[in-house]
């Protein structure tokens, strides 16, 4: 049996609890420093407390102490994760090989992606440093993660949804020649976001102010079964600087979908934490923040990638503007001829268009069907296309609509004596994840004279969530000596479901296993971030392809040096057609 995860992000503890509820089997947070998003950071106490509230399910907490560590860090970075293990977390994702050596630091590491593991050999090499857990890089195709999970035993993690990095992962260095802010010390400007100027070698501007380095978000929603088949143990949702309401929309569709794979393979495949989620909303992972989708190299064929024109969320396509009138003095009406399956407009939808080099968004004040009424729209215009990256109706429902989790326990109870010398109930319970524990109840009787309105009672009544227990009844076993059942009032059976919930509460939740690692018992040299051959930034993402100016794949004319342009920096673009490869340097 193979354990499947689904990891999400958590920017604060609430967010964490959030995913827990509608379903991820674990979570990754950052600590008081030391991750690679600066602006995510949680105090310890946070930490316990998620930690708590994870392992109520059995589910996991992963703490990333992953950017680059200077010499004289070491030791507060140690003292750090010694209390991040004390209050709870069950693995750190970790970027330096140094920190294997620490020998009371007991818990699993993991080989963050920023590790920049994109080859078997690599990823035997970390294994070898005792990493339990490698976070593969997300521009592999299914073909490499084969080639990387018959190298090793150890667990792997890939990236099913989020945002992309535009450079291999721990290898992008493009953000600190701008600004002198380093992504691998946790401070990443997003310089794959930002506007730049395409100029050939004689300075001809080849394309103006677009966001040439930018990708459309992962989405891997379909092949969460390709990739289980590849190797892949958990699926990592990207965003530990998004909303709450995010992380509960993308977390809940995917745990649904990871469910109908597991249902459809249930001798081979299980999910890696316990307890079922009731309730909640619909998710729909177009309804919040995107750049588009795309798949990347998955399947080992170049497309295209890019978000050029959107470097920050369109959200849903709703359709074409049809028209633009003044309304009154200071508002305008809209209308929209929608795409097909497009629900109507809402009070409060955010909207949004490209307008020339940049995009521009508004609120629609009164919508009705697909009429927007709104103040004054500059460059708005007939036949732009009008997206919405606000959607209040469906913010409303993951607000109002909340997810609830909880661990089936299957319920037996055991029925002896008589109305003449009184009946003894003893029940028992058993979770879904090990636990079990007894109650009895003695009553002198009477016996029910209507036996099947007795049993629907039982049934009823053990069926039923206590508050504040997260156990939820799965089946009834009712078991008797002669077939009598005696008269039992719902006060009493809800003190027996009472009694067999506190006690499973006592005890601590299972976990799944997890494969370990061997430390490594000879030092392990310290990490040295710099850029190689000086490149900045080095990609699967290549700009001549997107352009159609490939002369591999697209037999275009060799086009001669390229460059990009931003704030008078010049950066050269070279092409590594052999290994179908961009790389980005200074010039």
């Amino acid at each position: 049996m193979r354990y499947l995860e689904l990891l999400a992000p958590a920017r604060n503890s609430d967010i964490g609890i959030a995913a827990i509820d509608c379903g991820a089997d674990a979570v990754y947070i950052g600590g008081p420093g030391f991750g690679a998003r600066k602006d995510a950071g949680n105090s310890l106490s946070d930490i316990e407390r998620l930690c708590a509230y994870a392992h109520t399910f059995g589910a996991r907490i992963f703490l990333t102490v992953n950017v680059t560590l200077e010499e004289g860090e070491l030791e507060e970075v140690h003292r750090m994760m010694l209390r991040a293990q004390e209050a709870g977390v069950d693995a750190f994702i970790v970027r330096d090989p140094v920190i294997s050596t620490w020998k009371d630091i007991t818990i699993p590491l993991h080989a963050s992606t920023q590790c920049a593991l994109r080859e078997a050999s690599k990823a035997r090499e970390y294994h070898s440093l005792g990493f339990s857990r490698l976070v593969l890089e997300r521009q592999l195709s299914l073909d490499q993660v084969r080639e990387v999970a018959a190298a090793t035993d150890a667990e792997l993690e890939f990236f099913v949804h989020g945002a992309l990095c535009t450079g291999y992962s721990g290898d992008c260095y493009l953000s600190e020649a701008l600004s002198g802010r380093s992504a691998n010390k946790g401070e990443c400007i997003q310089a794959c976001r930002s506007l730049y100027d395409l100029a050939d070698s004689r300075g001809n501007i080849l394309v103006r102010n677009k966001a040439l380095l930018s990708l459309k978000d992962f989405n891997l929603l379909d092949r969460l079964e390709d990739l289980a088949e590849a190797g892949v143990d958990s699926f990592k949702i990207e965003g530990r600087l998004k909303s709450i309401s995010y992380v509960k929309n993308v977390v809940r569709e995917y745990s649904l979908a990871l469910d109908r794979l597991v249902q459809k393979y249930p001798d081979k495949y299980a999910r890696a934490s316990f307890g079922t989620v009731r309730g909640g909303f619909s998710p729909d992972s177009n309804k919040t923040f995107n750049r588009g989708y795309t798949q990347l190299f998955l399947d080992g064929k170049r497309g295209k990638w890019a978000s050029m024109d959107a470097p920050k969320s369109m959200g849903e396509c709703i359709g074409r503007v049809l028209s633009v009138q003044p309304a009154d003095k200071f508002n305008i009406r809209i209308t929209v001829k929608p795409l097909k399956g497009v629900s109507p407009l809402n009070n409060g939808d955010g909207f949004c268009f490209v307008d020339g080099f940049s995009i521009t968004g508004f609120r629609g004040d009164v919508c009705n069907g697909f009429e927007i009424r709104c103040k004054n729209i500059a460059g708005l215009k007939p036949g732009d296309t009008l997206y919405r990256n606000i959607n209040a109706a469906f913010e409303k429902e993951l607000q109002a609509n909340m997810c609830q989790r909880l661990i089936p326990v299957g319920i037996s109870l055991q029925i002896s004596g008589s109305e003449s010398l009184g009946y003894k109930v003893e029940a028992s319970a058993a979770s879904q994840d090990g636990r079990s524990a007894t109650a009895c109840l003695e009553t002198p009787g009477p016996s029910a004279q209507n036996k099947a309105r007795m049993e629907s009672i039982l049934q009823s009544q053990l069926s039923k969530t206590l508050a504040p227990y997260v156990f939820s009844p799965s089946g009834t076993e009712v078991l008797t000596a002669d077939g009598s059942l005696p008269l039992l009032s719902a006060s009493a059976l809800n003190g027996l479901c009472r009694s067999l919930a506190a006690e499973l509460d006592k005890q601590p939740c299972g976990k799944v296993p997890l494969c370990g690692a061997p430390r490594p018992q000879g030092p392990v040299q310290k990490e040295n971030a710099a850029p190689v051959n000086g490149e900045l930034m080095r990609s699967k993402y290549c700009i001549r392809y997107e352009l159609g100016l490939c002369p591999v794949h697209q037999g275009a004319a060799e086009s001669g040096p390229l460059f990009l342009l931003n704030n008078g920096r010049r950066f050269a673009l070279g092409f590594d057609c052999k290994h179908c490869e961009m790389t980005v340097k200074p010039s």
